[in-house]
């Protein structure tokens, strides 16, 4: 396979003619006539680059970014002090003058020829890269092959959004060096791009001709500003009156749209994500960076037909949720939950795994969140797994929508140990969208004509524009007045 080389690459993302260098000539860490010195002047010759890292900035989409890109022809790819300082500073002036920073590290890791100086210049990369985050500024990855050791444990995990090339060799330790100490060859399949992908770890695995599109669509989102969007109209309500256990059966209809669906013909720039980052990744969470009309958003959406055929809610899928609130807090972004869900993972691994706690850790990270947060109920709202993610400034709810501590069914088995009572017990629950609203959990009840599953497109862009009212108003407001505001609701309802 044919894999760019640091400059190609470059070339290929970036808009054409648009790239500057950063890199003055890097300071000869070798003794004048050391075999070191010998090796560097080699590799220079050979590759025709001065070290193993370029950084500069260009435009991308016509957005002013900077870039770090290894090259591994010198040396492997590999880490010492000047390639660290070359990154450090890049890095810093990145933060300095507020641009994203694209990284496309690879390499084999530490310069093993400097020693324990150089392998601890990735302390001094992460610092750099995490103040770069702690700006609010986004970094993106692109992990190439091979991308291995301390560069993979450091600078190279640290990405709001990661992608990686086809076939890339990934892993803390090279399989050369595993096969030497341990004497047997480390397992196939497990090292590489697509295997990490099947885990959580990277978000996609992409040629790198598809780069440049990934990384504009989520730059739209993640280098957004608030001050362009505006909250437009808000939805008008019509609503016809329906029984709790009628919206019940409309909202476990196969047919109605769930969170995919609102994405495809409601959403645009749509950046999916994978994983948790550490290691788990469940098809019954959405998450995925997109926009409502202008209005920018992290998404994390419950899948409910993906969770009925056997990824119920479980302390994995919260994880992965938590990622995406970090990734809202990190950068400023709007959030938007939604919740559809018939209930969370009962079992013993669920259990083993921490359910109850990662529950708990949602609804204290989505309560206090800075960032503005928007929950949207969307078809079942049954239990834990429902109520980790409705902690928002804002709750719309499908007319059709629901919450409840358990599905009816189990809490009429609760009080009267049979089923039979479920109706009347949905219906004295007050758990239907326009009960939610007068009891103060919602704010918005968005009509469906008469059922979101006989008219999906109009029902999404109903949805898609009362998120876009919703977020351009919250952007529109004090941060510290808003995050009062979401305290004071929670505290007041049902006093």
């Amino acid at each position: 396979m044919s894999r760019p080389d640091a400059r190609t690459l470059i070339d290929t993302v970036l808009d054409r003619g648009s790239w500057r260098s950063w890199d003055a000539p890097p300071a000869d860490p070798a003794p004048p006539g050391s075999s070191y010195a010998d090796e560097l002047a080699a590799a220079r010759a050979k590759c025709g680059y001065d070290e193993a890292v370029i950084t500069g900035e260009g435009l991308l989409g016509g957005r002013r970014v900077a870039v770090v890109a290894s090259e591994f022809s010198f040396m492997a790819g590999s880490i010492g002090v000047a390639a660290a300082e070359r990154i450090v500073a890049a890095v810093e002036r990145a933060t300095r003058e507020r641009l994203p920073l694209l990284a496309a590290p690879a390499s084999g890791g530490t310069r093993m020829q400097e020693g324990a100086l150089a392998f601890v210049q990735m302390v001094k990369i992460t610092v750099a890269v995490q103040e770069h985050r702690s700006a609010g500024l986004p970094y993106l990855v692109y992990l190439r092959h091979p991308t291995t050791g301390g560069v993979l444990a450091s600078w190279a995990s640290l990405g709001h959004v990661t992608a990686a090339e086809p076939g890339a060799l990934l892993g803390y330790l090279g399989p050369r060096v595993f096969e030497s100490l341990h004497g047997y060859a480390f397992p196939e399949g497990v090292q590489v791009a697509e295997n990490f992908h099947r885990h959580g770890l990277v978000d996609a695995v992409v040629p790198a001709d598809d780069v440049r599109d990934i990384a504009i669509r989520a730059l739209s989102v993640l280098a957004a500003g608030g001050s362009d969007v505006e909250a437009g109209e808000p939805p008008e309500e019509d609503l016809r009156p329906v029984e709790a256990w009628e919206a019940i059966t409309r909202s476990r209809r196969d047919d109605r749209p769930g969170v995919r669906t609102l994405l495809k013909l409601a959403a645009t720039d749509v950046t999916p994500l994978s994983g948790s980052g550490t290691g788990e990744n469940e098809p019954g969470l959405l998450l995925a960076l997109a926009r409502f009309g202008t209005a920018p958003a992290v998404v994390l959406g419950q899948e409910r037909r993906l969770q009925r055929v056997g990824s119920p809610p479980g302390p994995a899928l919260l994880r992965m949720a938590r990622r995406g609130v970090r990734l809202a807090a990190d950068l400023g972004l709007p959030l938007v939950t939604v919740v559809d869900t018939a209930g969370a993972d009962l079992s013993k691994t669920a259990e083993e795994g921490g359910l109850a706690a990662e529950i708990a850790r949602c609804l204290a990270e989505l309560a206090t969140l800075p960032a503005p947060t928007v929950c949207l109920l969307l078809g079942e709202g049954a239990g834990g797994a429902a109520l980790a993610l409705l902690p928002a400034d804002r709750v719309l709810c499908a007319q059709h929508a629901w919450l409840a501590p358990l599905p009816p069914e189990g809490a009429s088995t609760i009080l009267y140990r049979s089923v039979d009572f479920a109706p009347e017990i949905a219906q004295a629950q007050r758990i239907r969208a326009t009960d939610l609203r007068r009891d103060g959990i919602v704010d918005r009840v968005i009509p469906e004509l008469p059922d979101a599953a006989y008219e999906p497109r109009q029902f999404c862009e109903r949805v898609g524009r009362a998120l876009e009212h919703e977020i351009g108003g919250l952007l529109a407001e004090d941060p510290p007045a808003r995050l009062a505001a979401r305290r004071t609701r929670y505290r007041t309802i049902g006093a």
